[in-house]
Parts: structure tokens; sequence; C-alpha cells
């Protein structure tokens, strides 16, 4: 699958998401983040030690954000498929799962169309590999 449309990558990551990943890597070098489909957790985007969580069969990379992997569900992926997935940082406990809890600040995902232009001003990004 290709982690672009029209040459612009189907994840970002804000400043502050990159450094609250170097943050987490240093407890967790290998790390993955998989995008909850609405439960628990809403829609925040999971951050697991990369041997603790199983990338299913229906899994889709959407890209990496600082070296590390970004996966949806395929029925989710198909539901968000022309979005932009923005990855970004927000005060807060994180998913209770996800490696961000307990560091009073949790990720967060925002979103764009592609081709639709910005909703709202979204803070420095890293582009995806």
């Amino acid at each position: 699958m290709d982690t672009t449309v029209n040459g612009e990558p189907r994840v970002l990551a804000t400043d502050a998401a990159v450094a609250l990943i170097d943050e987490i890597r240093h407890d967790y070098p290998d790390i993955l983040f998989h995008q909850s489909g609405g439960c628990c957790d809403g829609s925040s985007p999971m951050c697991y030690p990369a041997d603790d969580f199983i990338i299913g069969d229906h899994d889709v990379k959407l890209g990496e954000i600082s070296g590390v992997p970004v996966y949806i569900s395929a029925s989710q992926f198909e539901a968000w498929k022309h979005t932009q997935l923005i990855i970004d940082v927000v005060a807060g406990r994180g998913g209770m799962f996800s490696l961000d809890n307990g560091r009073e600040k949790r990720f967060l995902t925002r979103s764009r169309m592609f081709g639709g232009g910005e909703a709202c001003a979204i803070p420095g990004v890293e582009r995806a590999v």
C-alpha cells in the first residue's frame, strides 16, 4: 500500500509529537502506533512496545513518524482513506494501555482531507517516510 496520496504522506507528526516519541523511546526504544478504532480510548493513536502488539493480517501501515510505524485497521482505513492523519500532543492522560499514559500529555489524532486544505492551523510537522 502506498503511504502517500498525490505525494502527500498519509500520516504526519507535529513537533510536540516527535518530542514525546523521543521521550518514550528512552524507556522503550522499539515502539509502534496503532490508530484506535474508538472503543475504550476513543480515537486516540495508541503507542505500544513493538513486541507487545501483534499487527493483524488486515491492519494497514499508513507510514512512519520519527521512524515509528503507524498502523490502522483495514475497516477504519476504508472509512479514512481520503484523510491525512496528523499525530499531535495535548495535555492529559494517555490511553490506558498506551505508552503516553502517566506522562501528563497524550497523543491525539488530528486530520484533514487530502486536497481539501487545512481546517485549522497545525503546528510544525515532520514529514513521514
